[in-house]
């Protein structure tokens, strides 16, 4: 039975969550396993918890069950994980969006990675500091005045993953979530150094300002996605559409991008992968987000998060 698996606030404790229709039950409840307590611990059980949680999800669906849920309206979530042990964040991973910003740049791209014979380039955001949940409000950083916007699919690890070929990879995740890689583009480059200085590049202030990640709203189980590679994807500044695509588009796939993680290091439960950004950001447009505004992300079969800057 499909559900949904988030963190919800109870008073001022945070509390592991699973979403069946329209209503929101206590996850720890429905598997009785103390080690249950947070949507992480759930990860690090995932085989064992999916089945539970799905089987949990029939009986409340087919009214075979007295657990008493709350509406979601009522229900404030958090991020889903609290906190991600690591966020590898794909760089250039959908040739349009590669293209943009060459254009920027003055420097038009001819091939993208994969033909250059290149292997998926990933980055790494805070976790504690920079995530952030749904209707979370975004402080924007006093020390940039470009800040943008990236809606990215998010695969969300459940097995620990060393060396996985590409057609296992799939295998080692136990969910998708929704992330928006906020990114300070007037920070990324340090004054006064040379391009081929080592020193030139600030990836902690660009990508790495508090609440530069906000996710969710929710982890849709990997059973509920059979392709992470044909899902619609859109991302909304205020009420104007601005990133319009498809997660087909990416230059190197979900279980590639994994693969080639796990010979590097080991990916734990919980850990999440954002897998690049299609075009349509504001760097292409020189128009940044403002205190204010509200950031609306969708991608198809997860749902949608928002968020508002101040």
């Amino acid at each position: 039975m499909s559900y949904k698996l988030l963190t919800y606030a109870a008073g001022r404790d945070a509390r592991p969550g699973v979403l069946v229709g329209e209503q929101v039950f206590d996850a720890a409840r429905l598997t009785g396993d103390a080690r249950h307590a947070t949507v992480l611990g759930v990860l690090n059980d995932w085989p064992k918890a999916n089945r539970a949680l799905a089987q949990a999800a029939k009986r409340i669906a087919t009214g075979k069950s007295r657990v008493k849920g709350a509406p979601l309206a009522r229900t404030k979530l958090l991020a889903p994980i609290l906190y991600p042990g690591a966020i590898f964040c794909a760089g250039a991973n959908y040739r349009d969006h590669a293209e943009e910003m060459a254009r920027v740049s003055g420097t038009p791209l001819e091939k993208d990675q994969r033909e250059l014979g290149l292997s998926p380039w990933h980055f790494i955001k805070t976790s504690r500091a920079s995530v952030v949940g749904p209707g979370a409000t975004v402080k924007l950083p006093a020390y940039s005045q470009m800040i943008d916007w990236e809606v990215e699919l998010g695969a969300v690890i459940g097995r620990p993953a060393k060396n996985v070929s590409v057609e296992r990879a799939l295998d080692y995740v136990a969910g998708y979530t929704i992330g928006n890689d906020l990114s300070a583009r007037d920070s990324g480059r340090r004054p006064h150094l040379p391009d081929s200085s080592p020193f030139k590049f600030d990836w902690l202030g660009q990508k790495c300002f508090d609440g530069s990640c906000p996710l969710g709203p929710w982890i849709t189980p990997a059973s509920d996605i059979p392709d992470p590679q044909k899902l619609g994807m859109k991302l909304w500044v205020n009420d104007e559409l601005m990133q319009d695509s498809n997660t087909g588009r990416m230059i190197f796939s979900t279980a590639e991008q994994i693969a080639q993680l796990s010979t590097r290091v080991t990916l734990q439960p919980g850990d999440v992968v954002l897998t690049g950004t299609p075009a349509g950001v504001g760097m292409a447009r020189r128009r940044f987000l403002k205190p204010g505004e509200t950031v609306r992300l969708w991608i198809e079969g997860i749902g949608e998060l928002r968020n508002t800057m101040a």
